[in-house]
């Protein structure tokens, strides 16, 4: 059994886990301590202490303030810090100086757990040079502040502590996320073996001792060969005092695992600096030395406050890199999001990939959502498998994996060389998959000794026990790949709950558009129908008129019929990932326009259509299609333009692209309707008194067809004309001449 009352003798690999290192029952010996309750009552007196305070009288178990003994303003600060305490409250330390003798002592008070505990540390040296030292503080905290990189932050931190401290070796350790450390730069007197780029196993600091790590930044361990010094409880309070909890002591001992652990080492003396992000352990200036050594308490102080501004500069670091991401993942969200309200969202998933790739990284990914689109070399097969496991999966609409161990075996053959994946779910109904893939990361660690501990025979008994070397052992480390982190997880939670939103509006916006259109359909066939039966009824029974007159009439019924059917079936293949059917030729652009105008000038005498347009623009097009755009656009310029105002209709050359724009006078459209403009059924289209029959789908079809030439559509109000402006891809020699007007 040691001191710390756990009992070696057993096994266990929970031994460590279980040392209660914040109430050791023990200091250092080059200091004293005592340790009062919030009446003033002393309950725990390191042993020796009352020898060097001998000449302080007590009275009872009560230290007394008027008893001033040989340093007033050390029982004055007790005294201050007493009527200060608050019963459970934490306390920031108070050092002053105090003189005992001949000796000259740095006392330090605090409060913890409903005790005043108050530490004399006895100085090696009286004086030290305070301005030069202070000024090479100033100047190293500078330096470190005014650093924006991680590596170079570390660097200089780890030459300032050495050069403050004289430690043989100092390290900068920076921990993974399986809490694996790694030292990641390192200054050493050159007789050390460099422990650059080691990797030190989890399992070296356990989850008490990385929580002490977070309270209390700085540790000093002055040599591990001296013995250490108990801390009594004081007779009086012996049978109600608790052990007195040391988690912010200067001079807490150390654990016996954690002494034998640096004999091993041949460390005599170690010290350790903490820094912390977002109240996490993210790493740890360490220093050693090969003998004892005492680092005075001003110095230790002075590289405390550095740690404090490391780890600011540090989380700062951490912070821009997490900003960026989350304004990369805020931005390619909101794509992807209005994305779903106008587009198959797998048949433009290429378009957000960079975008997604900003705020998560990935080597492939796969898109399945009204299709299925991939930025892998993935076969159909391996793609089918993935998704079949992932559905069967269960209900997490986030799936990590970094081990392809995790994996069923036949998926994990066929998704070499992948091994690593971010699966996710954005439509848990229709199986719609986001997945991002990693590929593997083969690593080759090396480890400062052996990384799981031995049992052996050690100092203490038969138990676990620390390695006994930190000779480099290196292992190989397949079928993984990096590992998702939680800002990984976090922004693909974000990304799965936003397009579930969407998703989920957008299918409630069709099931809508849907109704609206079965109702629009009902009501708009029946009257062309009505029309074509009635003259047929009219020719059954040899009516007087001519026949002229019923074939023109049934001709135009059944156009009215075609037109309507044909945008319903445009819709219905365009919602369903099946695209436009283009057929696309090279030809002169401003030729058709120009029939195409004055077929539209005959067909509606009652509007002017002006043409203005080069001699010639060549460009590989599809002449039905852009004879629908043209024929949209002119009606939707007469629909909603000033009624019979002229339309103009404009080809010009930009920058390689044919431009087809079609102008109408008009105020400028509403905002809250430019989200939607290009959507289907739009409720500000349907019903328009000079389009009756209209469904809201001219500008829908037309943005699609833009597409599928690989141009755009876009809109634009100068002050008085609304304008669609379509772009198309020039041919080689589809040089714009001499602008004419028609």
């Amino acid at each position: 059994m040691t001191p710390n009352g756990i009992d070696f003798a057993t096994v266990d690999l929970d031994n460590c886990h279980r040392e209660p290192i914040h109430v050791p029952g023990f200091i250092q010996p080059h200091g004293l301590l005592f340790a009062l309750d919030f009446q003033g009552q002393l309950t725990h007196v390191s042993r020796g202490a009352r020898d060097v305070l001998s000449a302080l009288p007590l009275l009872g178990n009560f230290w007394p303030i008027s008893s001033v003994g040989m340093h007033f303003g050390l029982w004055t600060a007790v005294n201050a810090a007493l009527s200060d305490a608050e019963t459970g409250q934490e306390s920031a330390p108070l050092n002053l100086e105090v003189e005992v003798g001949d000796s000259v002592f740095d006392a330090v008070i605090h409060a913890y757990d409903d005790r005043l505990i108050v530490e004399l540390e006895q100085r090696e040296s009286p004086s030290l040079d305070l301005a030069a030292f202070a000024l090479l503080a100033h100047r190293s905290m500078g330096q470190l502040r005014n650093r924006k990189d991680i590596a170079t932050l570390l660097r200089e931190a780890v030459s300032t502590v050495r050069h403050l401290t004289g430690f043989d070796r100092v390290m900068a350790y920076r921990f993974h996320q399986d809490d694996s450390g790694e030292v990641v730069t390192e200054e050493c007197v050159p007789t050390l073996e460099s422990f650059l780029h080691r990797r030190f196993p989890a399992s070296d600091i356990p989850p008490q001792a990385r929580a002490l790590y977070v309270r209390n930044p700085l540790r000093l361990i002055a040599d591990v060969e001296d013995d250490q010094v108990s801390v009594d409880t004081d007779e009086a309070n012996a049978a109600t005092a608790r052990p007195l909890d040391l988690s912010h002591s200067v001079l807490r001992s150390v654990s016996p695992i954690h002494i034998e652990y640096l004999r091993n080492i041949n460390v005599r003396a170690s010290m350790s600096l903490s820094i912390v992000v977002h109240g996490r352990l993210w790493g740890l200036i360490a220093c050693h030395h090969g003998v004892g050594h005492r680092v005075p308490y001003a110095v230790r102080m002075t590289c405390d406050v550095l740690s404090q501004v490391l780890s600011s500069s540090v989380q700062s670091s951490v912070e821009r890199s997490a900003s960026r991401r989350r304004l990369a993942a805020v931005a390619v969200i909101k794509q992807m999001t209005q994305t779903l309200r106008v587009e198959t969202f797998a048949s433009l998933f290429d378009s957000h990939a960079d975008g997604l790739g900003k705020a998560i990284a990935f080597d492939a990914a796969l898109c399945v959502y009204g299709g299925i689109r991939s930025k892998s070399e993935l076969s159909i097969e391996t793609t089918t498998m993935l998704l079949r496991w992932l559905n069967a999966g269960g209900d997490d609409s986030v799936v990590a994996v970094n081990d392809s161990s995790k994996l069923p075996d036949s998926l994990r053959a066929a998704l070499r060389p992948f091994c690593g994946l971010l699966a996710l779910c954005i439509d848990r109904v229709n199986h719609g998959w986001i997945v991002l893939l990693r590929r593997e990361q083969i690593e080759t660690i090396v480890w400062s000794g052996i990384p799981a501990k031995l049992q052996r025979i050690g100092p203490l008994g038969l138990r676990l026990t620390p390695q006994g070397s930190l000779a480099e052992w290196h292992q190989t480390v397949e079928g993984t790949s990096e590992a998702w982190s939680e800002q990984d997880l976090a922004i693909g939670r974000d990304l799965t709950e936003a397009i579930g939103r969407a998703g989920a509006a957008n299918a409630a916006r069709q099931a809508m558009a849907r109704a609206r259109m079965l109702a629009i359909l009902g009501h708009d066939l029946r009257d062309p129908l009505h029309s074509i039966a009635m003259m047929g009824e009219l020719l059954k029974h040899g009516a007087a008129k001519s026949y002229a007159e019923y074939g023109t009439r049934i001709a135009r019924a059944i156009g009215r019929m075609e037109r309507l059917i044909g945008e319903v079936f445009e819709m219905s293949r365009t919602t369903a990932g099946l695209g436009l059917e283009l057929s696309l030729v090279p030809g002169d652009l401003v030729a058709f326009v120009h029939t195409l105008v004055h077929d539209a000038r005959m067909a509606h005498p009652q509007y002017a259509v002006l043409f203005e347009a080069p001699h010639r623009l060549m460009a590989k097009f599809d002449p039905d299609r852009i004879a629908q755009v043209v024929s949209n656009l002119l009606s939707n310029a007469r629909n909603h333009g000033l009624n019979g105002a002229p339309v103009a209709v404009r080809i010009t050359d930009e920058a390689g692209h044919s431009a087809l724009s079609v102008a109408n006078l008009a105020p400028p459209i509403a905002d809250a309707e430019l989200d939607t403009l290009f959507e289907p059924f739009k409720p500000h289209s349907v019903g328009n008194e000079r389009n009756p029959g209209g469904l809201g789908l001219g500008l829908y079809i037309v943005n699609e067809v833009a597409k599928g030439h690989g141009g755009t559509l876009r809109y634009s109000h100068d002050g008085t004309h609304v304008t669609f402006t379509m772009t198309l891809p020039q041919l080689a020699d589809g040089l714009a001449l001499n602008c004419t007007a028609a």
